[in-house]
C-alpha cells in the first residue's frame, strides 16, 4: 500500500478500521436489531434511503440520522452517511440544501420496481436532468442500482443491458458526474468502470466474491441467496474477485447488508437481499485470503471508498483472527419474527478481535 501497511502474520490482521459504503440499516425495531453488527467493524456507513415513505428531503434524512444515532450501542464511535432518494421529481434546489446540510454524502438511483422499496424510483432519468445537473456541479455523487427493469431482458443480464441502454448515455450528457455503479456483479460492469475517468467507481458485496448462482439452487431454492442483483454466473464472480483484489481505487466495499424477516424471504414471493452484517469484514477476509491477496483488503476496505468520497481515512484500527466461528442459524430482529444470517449453521473462518 501506498501509506501503512496492514500487520498481516499467518494467524492476525490488523487494517484501518473499515468503512461500510453500501448498508440497509431499515428503521424502527428492525434499525436497533442490526445497527449493533455494523457498529463492531465499521466506523461510517452510506445508509440507503429506501424507507417506507423514501427518504427524499434533507429535513427526512436528518431525522432518519438522529434515529440512527439514538440506535448506537456503547462502544466504538460510528458515524452514518446519510443520501437521498432521487424520484422524478426531486428538486434541484434539494441538491441545495443537502450540500448545505453537511450530512448528505450522495442521492441514490433505483429505477423504478428494480428492488425493494423501490417503487417510487425513476422511471425516466430526463425527468431529472436539473437535478443531475446540481449534482454533477456540486459534487455529489449518484449511487446507481444498475439495472433494468424491462421485463423483456433476462434478469441475468439487466446490469449489461444498464450499462449500454442508461448509464452511458448519462455520463455522455453528464460526463463530470461523480458516480458508483453499486453492488457491481458481472465483467461488463468491471470493465466499464475500469473504462471511465476517476469520477466512476462501484462497490462490491462480500456474497457477490463468494458465491456463484448456483448456490441459489443448491439441493433445492436457498431463499436466503436470493438478492439483486442477483448472483451471477462463475466467470462473473471471477472478474469481480480480481477487480476487488487488484489495488484498483476505484473499487470498495460496500456490503448491500439487507435484512429481511424469515417469513419474508421464506415465502412464495420472497425478498430480496442477504444479510451479511454480522460478518461484515470477515467474509471480505475470506475471499480476499482465497484469491492470495490478504495484503490488498486494507485498500479496498478502508481507503479507496474514503477516498473517492473525499473524507477523512480512519485512523482507529481492527484486528481479525484466523479462527473459526459458528453463524448462529437465526438472529433476533422483529418482535413476531427472525433474522437468517448468510452462512446459517456454518462457519466463518476469520473471526473480529475486540476493536483497538
Amino acid at each position: 500500500m501506498d501509506e501503512a501497511t496492514p500487520i498481516l502474520t499467518a494467524e492476525r490482521l490488523t487494517l484501518t478500521r473499515p468503512d461500510d459504503w453500501h448498508l440497509h440499516l431499515r428503521d424502527g425495531e428492525a434499525l436497533k436489531a442490526v445497527l449493533p453488527d455494523t457498529v463492531k467493524r465499521f466506523a461510517r456507513a452510506i445508509v440507503m434511503p429506501n424507507l417506507k415513505p423514501p427518504v427524499t428531503t434533507v429535513t427526512q434524512a436528518a431525522a432518519y440520522r438522529q434515529r440512527i444515532l439514538a440506535a448506537v450501542p456503547p462502544g466504538p464511535t460510528f458515524t452514518p452517511l446519510m443520501t437521498l432518494y432521487l424520484t422524478d421529481d426531486l428538486p434541484a434546489d434539494e441538491i441545495e440544501r443537502a450540500i448545505d446540510s453537511g450530512i448528505i454524502h450522495a442521492v441514490k438511483l433505483y429505477p423504478a420496481g428494480a428492488t425493494t422499496n423501490s417503487a417510487a424510483g425513476v422511471t425516466d432519468l430526463k425527468k431529472c436532468s436539473a437535478t443531475l445537473a446540481r449534482m454533477e456541479r456540486l459534487g455529489l455523487p449518484l449511487l446507481v442500482h444498475g439495472e433494468v427493469t424491462d421485463p423483456a431482458v433476462d434478469i441475468f443480464d439487466r446490469e449489461a443491458v444498464f450499462i449500454e441502454r442508461v448509464l452511458t448515455p448519462l455520463l455522455k450528457d453528464f460526463p463530470a458526474l461523480k458516480v458508483v455503479l453499486e453492488h457491481v456483479t458481472t465483467q461488463d460492469g468491471v470493465e466499464f468502470v475500469k473504462a471511465c475517468g476517476a469520477n466512476v467507481a462501484a462497490t462490491i458485496t462480500a456474497h457477490h466474491l463468494l458465491l456463484n448462482r448456483n448456490a441459489i439452487f443448491a439441493g433445492g431454492i436457498r431463499p436466503h441467496h436470493y438478492c439483486l442483483p442477483v448472483l451471477k454466473r462463475e466467470t462473473h464472480r471471477q472478474a469481480l474477485l480480481t477487480a476487488a483484489t487488484s489495488g484498483n481505487p476505484k473499487f470498495f466495499l460496500g456490503t448491500d447488508s439487507a435484512p429481511h424477516a424469515r417469513r419474508t424471504k421464506e415465502a412464495a414471493c420472497g425478498c430480496a437481499g442477504c444479510y451479511t452484517a454480522h460478518a461484515g469484514i470477515e467474509l471480505y477476509a475470506e475471499a480476499f485470503e482465497q484469491a492470495g491477496a490478504l495484503d490488498r483488503l486494507e485498500g479496498f476496505a478502508s481507503h479507496f471508498g474514503a477516498d473517492f468520497y473525499a473524507l477523512p481515512r480512519n485512523t482507529e484500527q481492527i484486528t481479525l483472527v484466523r479462527a473459526a466461528w459458528r453463524v448462529p442459524d437465526e438472529l433476533p430482529y422483529l418482535a413476531d419474527d427472525v433474522l437468517v444470517p448468510l452462512r446459517a449453521g456454518a462457519t466463518v473462518g476469520w473471526k473480529l478481535e475486540d476493536m483497538q
